[in-house]
């Protein structure tokens, strides 16, 4: 695990299968593979593109790593859940259709029960642990795992379920926290302050900052970035748009800056990210 910066965790990609209890999340993090998670017991709460999103027992979750998300509440006990994630490199050679993409790359994850999928969605993970434990399936599990998420993904379409995220109704600090990253998910396109966060959620700026760090673990400029970033990879990888136009279109008030925070979180310049998954 490498730190991007001194607050959002960067992961280095990788085929990557475990399961277990969630771990704890002090801050949010972001990697660049499809992620998916099978909540055999218990459930998972994330802060996932400015709303809360809670995963059941029994569901499985399909998400693009790089949008910063975070579990934020403890495990419920006896949680039980399997974690996988596949490199982006991957799944793009998978030639997956348009619209099935664009589903993917959005800040917003595809939540399907496993009853839907009409097979032993368990057993399938956990033979998936093993192959990649023992080292020498990889290539099988690529292509089940592809069979698999385009069976998720057809089956959202059908029920048109793929958006789970909602605003969290609990009040208190977690409640305003979320409005404001809610807030930055729909604004983070236009030139937004700390202020004007703070102002939608009717509390002072000091205040608002405060509770924003104790409760997400990161500043509030920094996730309005983290989101802009995360624009940006979509589109470099989605578009042909130029390098301007997508840190216009990402609410990068100039290149410079753009490409300083991008280079920062990514670790390369946006060309060469372009290059590398196209």
């Amino acid at each position: 695990m490498v730190l991007a910066d001194d607050e959002v965790e960067l992961n280095e990609p990788a085929l990557w299968v475990q399961r277990g209890a969630p771990p704890v999340m002090l801050r949010p993090h972001r990697h660049d593979d499809l992620e998916l998670n099978l909540v055999h017991a218990g459930r998972l709460e994330y802060l996932f593109g400015g709303s809360f999103l809670r995963v059941e027992a029994g569901e499985v979750a399909l998400f693009w790593g790089g949008t910063p998300h975070q579990l934020v509440e403890p495990a419920a006990p006896a949680t039980d859940v399997s974690w996988v994630h596949i490199p982006l490199t991957e799944v793009l050679s998978w030639a997956l259709p348009t619209e099935q993409m664009a589903v993917l790359l959005r800040a917003r994850p595809v939540v399907v029960p496993t009853s839907a999928l009409v097979r032993d969605v368990a057993a399938l993970f956990e033979s998936w642990r093993h192959d990649v434990q023992d080292g020498g399936y990889g290539t099988v599990v690529m292509l089940e795992a592809q069979a698999f998420v385009r069976r998720v993904l057809t089956r959202a379409a059908q029920d048109d379920t793929e958006v789970r995220t909602t605003p969290d109704p609990r009040a208190g600090a977690a409640g305003r926290a979320a409005a404001m990253a809610q807030f930055v998910a729909e604004h983070y396109r236009s030139p937004i302050t700390a202020a004007d966060v703070a102002r939608a959620v009717h509390l002072s700026p000091s205040h608002a900052m405060t509770l924003f760090k104790r409760v997400v673990g990161t500043t509030v400029g920094t996730y309005i970035a983290r989101c802009r970033v995360a624009e940006a990879q979509r589109l470099l990888i989605t578009s042909d748009r130029t390098t301007a136009e997508i840190a216009h279109a990402s609410g990068f008030a100039a290149q410079s800056s753009f490409y300083d925070t991008f280079r920062q979180v990514c670790g390369t310049a946006p060309g060469t990210y372009r290059r590398t998954f196209r």
